[in-house]
């Protein structure tokens, strides 16, 4: 992963779930989470989305919004936020564009075969834009405790 601790977060302009759009700028001033989740609807996203989506009301109170971003198109990412209620936006990355400038788009590996992929990682973004901390290869019990207790700095 190229960016650090301290690094300007990349920009970024994304549809997003309920016919959101979600851009760095517009959030310029407001810390948020960026979580990038590799396939909507499976098992380990939908977990972490779920967590997340329990942390709203505390992220809330201290000014922090959330954002989940995925390759997926903007239809099973809506039908994805709707069977689980997930209020806050997930927004398509389906260029990767947005996933490569955070150095997510990586190359894994399964069952022996290379392929490009999406890694689950986490950005904490203050409200000067820039990355607060960030949370590489993101295990899913306990993380969006972990980003909640981390958020608390910033309000």
């Amino acid at each position: 992963m190229s960016l650090a601790e301290g690094d300007a977060a990349p920009d970024f302009t994304m549809p997003a779930s309920y016919g959101r759009t979600v851009s760095k700028a517009a959030l310029l001033g407001r810390p948020f989470v960026l979580y990038f989740y590799p396939k909507a609807d499976t098992p380990g996203c939908t977990k972490e989305a779920c967590a997340f989506q329990e942390a709203l009301p505390q992220l809330g109170q201290i000014g922090i919004e959330v954002i989940g971003v995925s390759k997926d198109k903007i239809k099973p990412i809506e039908k994805f936020a709707e069977k689980y209620g997930l209020k806050f936006p997930l927004a398509s990355d389906e260029t990767t564009g947005v996933a490569e400038a955070y150095g997510v788009w990586v190359e894994k590996s399964m069952y022996g075969r290379k392929y490009m992929g999406l890694e689950r990682s986490t950005f904490l973004i203050g409200k000067d834009g820039k990355i607060a901390k960030i949370w590489p290869k993101v295990k899913i019990d306990g993380h969006a405790a972990a980003v909640t207790a981390a958020a608390q700095g910033l309000g």
